[in-house]
Order: structure tokens, then sequence, then C-alpha cells
């Protein structure tokens, strides 16, 4: 059984699910925490939310919620009473009115970035290079292998949609920054987390921490756990 008192549910980004948090869900039982990975459609941004919601509402008690990439959206965007604290790893923010794509875009792309756009069904994938070139250039080769094969494209109507006031502004946030991230560049994610006032860590890790950099990953959601716990 759970020993503490505060949950934690993961969220994945696009072209990802649930499995990318594997190396993080392990320590973060180990040390007595339920966790929960939720899972979203990424059909449109109206629906990730209801999803997140319907993962939520399964949880009881007080809950840490953490999200990776495109997932820092949509957690901000839930009202859950249940949410004590906001962990985002290497994650985008949108700020009242803005929308994914604003932000994602602030900045130059790296050079190493994929042109991305829809398929023929209106869907973005992420082109099988870019996992190795861009997604993950610190995974190892079985990881890799693995991020390639479940990938879940994307609709643009997660992307384009401004949001309202973001649960940041009314929560205790955490922001794990990626500095060698050739998906959301560094400079976006200074700015994010400055404006958002969070607690930080800077990593020189890739875009996917939790894969290539888990144990700072399980850290940061772990303190903000304990913040979360001493909240009452």
């Amino acid at each position: 059984m759970p020993s503490n008192n505060v949950s934690v549910v993961l969220v994945h980004g696009a072209w990802a699910d649930g499995s990318s948090w594997a190396k993080v869900i392990a320590p973060l039982v180990a040390q007595g925490f339920d966790v929960i990975a939720a899972p979203l459609p990424l059909t449109s941004f109206a629906d990730d939310v209801a999803a997140l919601d319907r993962t939520l509402e399964r949880v009881a008690g007080p809950v840490v919620l953490a999200g990776h990439a495109y997932a820092g959206a949509v957690i901000g965007a839930t009202r859950s009473d249940k949410v004590k604290a906001l962990v985002y790893v290497a994650a985008l923010a949108p700020d009242e009115g803005e929308a994914v794509a604003d932000v994602f875009y602030r900045a130059t792309p790296h050079a190493k970035a994929p042109k991305l756009a829809p398929d023929d069904h209106g869907l973005i994938h992420l082109p099988d290079t870019a996992f190795a070139s861009a997604f993950a250039q610190n995974a190892s080769v079985d990881e890799l292998a693995v991020l390639r094969a479940v990938q879940r494209p994307i609709s643009p109507a997660c992307i384009t949609v401004p949001m309202a006031r973001p649960l940041w502004k009314d929560r205790p946030a955490w922001f794990l920054i990626a500095e060698q991230d050739r998906m959301i560049v560094a400079e976006t994610q200074h700015f994010m987390a400055k404006r958002m006032n969070a607690r930080l860590r800077v990593l020189p890790a890739d875009h996917t921490p939790m894969v290539t950099a888990p144990d700072t990953v399980v850290d940061i959601i772990v303190e903000a756990a304990r913040a979360a716990e001493a909240q009452g």
C-alpha cells in the first residue's frame, strides 16, 4: 500500500505514451507513492484535458501533477482541486490567451529540430530520424527503438487553442529545464519558468529527461510532493 498521502500523476507529451515515464514510475513507487500515468488521446486540447480530468477522478487525496513537453499545457488547464503542485519536465507552459504553438515557436528552432506538418489524415507524426537527432539524442539505441515504436501522433487541434487562466498561477510549480533540448529550446524553457516563478532545476539533458536523466526527474517530483505534504 502507498505510504505517502500525496499521489503522483504523470502526463506524457506528443509522440509518446505513458511508457515514456517507465524509469520514473518504479523509483516513485519504491518511495511509497501511488503513481498513475494518464493517457492522452492527442486528438484535441479539450479531449486531452478531459482525459486528464478522468484520471484525476480516480485518485483519492492530493496530487502532484507532472507533465512533459506538450503535456505542460494540459496540466495547466485542469481545474481539479486535488492538484497541489505542478512539475514541468522540459514542458510547454502557455499563459492565458496563448496556444501551445505560440510558445513552441517563440524562439528560433534548433538546427536539428524536425520540420513538422500534418499527414493526409490531419495528424502530425515525428519523423523516424528525429528521435535520434532531436527528440532524445542522449538515449541509448534500445531506448530510441522503444520511443520510436510507441510514438503516437498529435492533432493540430491540440496546439492551436488559446489557454484559459493556467493553473500554475494558482499552484506552486517546479520546472526542470533541459539545456540540451532540441525540440523546446532552453531559451524558451527559461522564459516560461521565469514568468511562472517556478522552482528551477537546470540539467544538461535532451528533450526526454525522464528517459535519459530519470533520477533528477524523480528528485524534483519528490521535492514537489514533500512540499505538498507540508501544506497539509
